[in-house]
């Protein structure tokens, strides 16, 4: 396939997944060439609910310059192969294929390792000799902070863990926090190894590189299941009025949550305006953060539907009490981005869509 053109190029991995596909359509409608890779995996994690191909299909009809490769990025060569054809024009590699699960990257830790790790090494190698000068935009994970944030004191409100010392964490948690000593879970250990990959390739060859260490990032566009996808698996839930397991932390654990648009803008941000081997911790902040039990009450504000629960006592391998992501670092260096949707918001918009989705009326 000829993929060569007059146009900048930007190259987007899991195209077909939430932050792949928003990117996708957003840098599409501005104009650039954009490659996208996906082979929907993600129906062969989690089952025929959690695939891609609709989300393909829908940007296929809607947007003009796209051009979609199914091609799985643990075969080196076809990795090099689609490198050196994007190469002559390549502005940009958007890296968002992954395993994304705690629970299946338990069960298979070869295939995850392989999917998250080795393949990002793949496409960094092939980017490192044939389009060195393009930026390399990695979304990385919170989790490669493990359960160190665990270690944080906590006090327990009516729906939320909180810091005991909430003016020492006010903005947060920072990218100072260590990455060791600390257990992460399989999925964390390969989203850790990528994402140090990442950033020596920009240290070490001079690569355009960014690791983007993601809370909660969510939209209508997530194709949410009980392993991975929390906001929008419970959003699912409280319209289909479908029965929710909590595990651990009597439901009361912290995500902060930000819109993908939001988590665009961010790489745009970037790409116009690169560094080398750059770290930035990228969520909704002190300002757009919620319990699950806080979120069900906003969901079934909505729904005008009480939610069905179940509290498991054990909570997930390295999962986290609270997380809230400091974002100072990268507004600083990139002081115009402002991300646009309130948690209210996002969960508005979601629930919206799937009551759509569901065919559920009002």
């Amino acid at each position: 396939m000829e993929l060569v053109s007059h146009l900048d190029t930007i190259l987007v991995t899991g195209c077909g997944g939430l932050i792949g596909s928003e990117a996708l359509s957003q840098f599409a409608k501005e104009g650039f060439r954009v490659v996208g890779v996906d082979n929907d995996m993600r129906k062969d994690f989690f089952g025929q609910e959690a695939s891609t191909r609709q989300n393909l299909q829908r940007i296929k009809k809607q947007v003009k310059n796209v051009t979609l490769i199914n091609q799985d990025l643990r075969d080196r060569h076809a990795v090099t192969n689609i490198l050196r054809q994007v190469s002559p024009n390549l502005k940009a590699v958007i890296h968002c294929a992954a395993q994304p699960s705690h629970d299946f990257s338990a069960n298979d830790p070869i295939l995850d390792f392989d999917t998250n790790a080795r393949a990002t090494l793949l496409l960094l190698e092939a980017v490192r000799k044939h389009a060195p000068e393009s930026s390399f935009v990695f979304m990385s994970s919170n989790k490669v902070y493990g359960d160190r944030p665990n270690q944080i004191e906590f006090k327990e409100a009516a729906l939320r863990w909180e810091p005991k010392d909430g003016e020492r964490w006010a903005n947060g948690i920072d990218e100072s926090m260590s990455i060791d000593q600390s257990t992460h879970s399989v999925f964390g250990v390969s989203k850790s190894a990528a994402d140090l990959m990442v950033q020596e390739y920009g240290r070490n060859f001079g690569l355009k590189t960014v690791c983007f260490r993601g809370g909660c990032l969510t939209g209508p566009r997530h194709a949410g299941v009980e392993m991975h996808g929390f906001l929008s698996y419970l959003v699912k839930c409280g319209v289909r009025n479908q029965p929710y397991r909590i595990f651990g932390y009597k439901g009361k654990q912290v995500r902060d949550n930000i819109h993908a648009y939001d988590v665009v803008t961010a790489i745009k941000s970037f790409i116009n305006r690169p560094g080398v081997g750059k770290t930035y911790n990228l969520g909704g902040g002190p300002t757009s953060n919620c319990s699950i039990l806080e979120a069900m009450k906003v969901i079934e504000s909505l729904t005008g539907k009480e939610f069905r629960f179940e509290i498991q006592p054990l909570a997930r391998v390295g999962d986290h009490i609270w997380y809230v992501s400091d974002m100072r670092k990268f507004q600083l260096d990139y002081p115009e981005w402002r991300p646009s949707y309130s948690l209210d918001a996002i969960i508005d918009e979601m629930v919206q869509v799937e009551k759509l989705n569901f065919g559920s009326g009002d």
